[in-house]
């Protein structure tokens, strides 16, 4: 079967539309929405009381910009010659929503260490199920509960993603499904430690070696969030279409610094982001402490009374929001915010020069390219 995109589809899309392109994001939603109703049949049979899993499973679950299931996608295509039929796309779908459960229990265990009380406009599942202990009366410890709850809605999306991946990779040859259960066995792995190390970072003594503290920020984004946003989900996406070697190693180059830039904008974020874009509130990552790149850059740049005083206030989650105002001017003003997104326009340049040359499928590179400037272009 040919590709049922419109004919101008890749050479017209923009913005979130690119998302789009080949049916990709309702092809991994539509997967999605089935794997939520194949779970609540199963929880069905166990208890009635697991309903409420499944209903906090879909607020996080079914949302989000389908990033990953993209560069996943277009990996795919941009290793393989030509077109794909509609049963191949549909396989790429279920690896993609595969994907997606994996970031979905990602969230779950991140907000519960990150004590968020917020994600995509949406009270997250440890604070919602906090609220159905106290609204219902229940008995004992309600954070203690919600807590429980929401790791288990992690652990329950990642037995889900994994039993996904492995169910569709069959479709596609030995050789190349075998290295992309490798890389989706590595990202999982890379991930845990990288979610370490990054709660390992908030609970240093600070030190005057602030070059240090911003090599480790850089270590942790490549490792925790640029993995399992870019890098991993383009390879196995090459590697399901029989990528060689080379191949890989020149999309590998391509994606990370990409995923790094992606998680330095997504800081950026954060920071200054309106809440009705981030679903976040704004100040966010000060009230949890988040030793980002660019909170480190301005460190690096405030005299010693300014500096002092944003330390400080690093991790009180009692900030006020006129406190959130005078820090996010204090940073502005010193410079890291130019500094961060110079260093993102550096990154994104690096990135895209691998794309640069033969051996790679044309439309797919052309996709690459416009979902990595999509990606890196988000107001704030």
């Amino acid at each position: 079967m040919t590709n049922t995109a419109p004919p101008n589809a890749h050479a017209t899309a923009t913005g979130s539309a690119l998302v789009d392109v080949d049916n990709l994001r309702s092809g991994v939603e539509d997967r999605l929405r089935n794997i939520l109703h194949e779970q609540g049949d199963t929880f069905a049979t166990l208890s009635a009381d697991a309903s409420s899993l499944i209903d906090a499973w879909k607020v996080l679950l079914l949302g989000g910009k389908r990033l990953r299931a993209a560069f996943c996608y277009w990996g795919y295509r941009v290793a393989h010659e030509g077109d794909i039929d509609q049963t191949t796309r549909n396989q790429l779908y279920r690896i993609g929503a595969a994907l997606e459960l994996f970031q979905a229990a990602a969230l779950f265990h991140d907000d519960v260490m990150d004590r968020s009380n917020t994600r995509r406009g949406n009270p997250t599942a440890h604070v919602s199920f906090t609220e159905e202990h106290r609204t219902r009366g229940y008995v004992g410890d309600a954070d203690q509960y919600g807590i429980s709850a929401a790791i288990l809605l992690g652990d329950l999306s990642l037995v889900a993603a994994e039993n996904e991946f492995r169910t569709a990779s069959y479709h596609f040859p030995e050789a190349g499904r075998l290295t992309a259960h490798g890389f989706f066995d590595r990202m999982r792995t890379v991930v845990s430690v990288g979610q370490f190390m990054d709660i390992h970072a908030q609970v240093l003594p600070w030190s005057d070696d602030l070059e240090a503290a911003k090599q480790r920020a850089l270590a942790i984004i490549a490792t925790k969030t640029s993995t399992y946003t870019v890098t991993y989900p383009l390879l196995t996406g090459a590697a399901l279409a029989g990528a060689s070697a080379e191949t890989l190693t020149r999309l590998e180059r391509f994606a990370q610094p990409i995923g790094v830039a992606y998680q330095l904008l997504d800081d950026l974020l954060g920071t200054f982001g309106d809440s009705a874009t981030t679903g976040k509130p704004s100040g966010d990552d000060l009230r949890e402490g988040k030793r980002t790149v660019l909170v480190i850059e301005a460190l690096s740049r405030l005299d010693g009374a300014h500096r002092a005083q944003l330390q400080d206030a690093l991790g009180n989650p009692n900030l006020t929001d006129a406190q959130i105002v005078e820090l996010v001017e204090l940073i502005s003003s010193s410079g890291a915010v130019a500094a961060a997104q110079e260093l993102v326009e550096t990154l994104s340049a690096e990135g895209l020069a691998h794309l640069e040359g033969p051996g790679l499928n044309p439309v797919g590179v052309d996709m690459l390219r416009r979902i990595t400037a999509y990606s890196l272009k988000r107001d704030f």
